[in-house]
């Protein structure tokens, strides 16, 4: 399995690596942290680390670090648009819980 963008998603990424005139594309993981333990993070990157797992999805380079594979392995992301608020949703189907807040998750 792997990583996948939804058109929305590839979209934004692609506007905003054009925007700043530079990036080979995004880095996804999880941390530790919230109530639940883990969290999403995702960074715009110029250049893959050594350990980085590259792949590719509607035109986009999304890298992967390892130890975080095995939690988002399979996720779906996508940027919506709700009301004034907008942002990466993480569609997860490794998630069993997530906190209150919506910060964080556990798998």
């Amino acid at each position: 399995m792997a990583v996948t963008l939804t058109e929305a998603a590839a979209r934004h990424v692609q506007r905003y690596l054009t925007k700043r005139g530079k990036g080979l594309g995004v880095r996804l993981g999880v941390k530790t942290t919230g109530c639940s333990g883990l969290a999403y993070k995702l960074e715009y990157v110029d250049e893959a680390a050594p350990e980085d797992l590259v792949f590719e999805n509607q035109g986009i380079k999304i890298l992967i670090d390892p130890k975080s594979l095995a939690y988002i392995d399979g996720t779906q992301l996508d940027f919506v648009r709700e009301g004034l608020n907008e942002g990466f949703r993480f569609n997860n189907p490794n998630e069993r819980d997530r906190c209150g807040c919506g910060e964080s998750f556990r798998v």
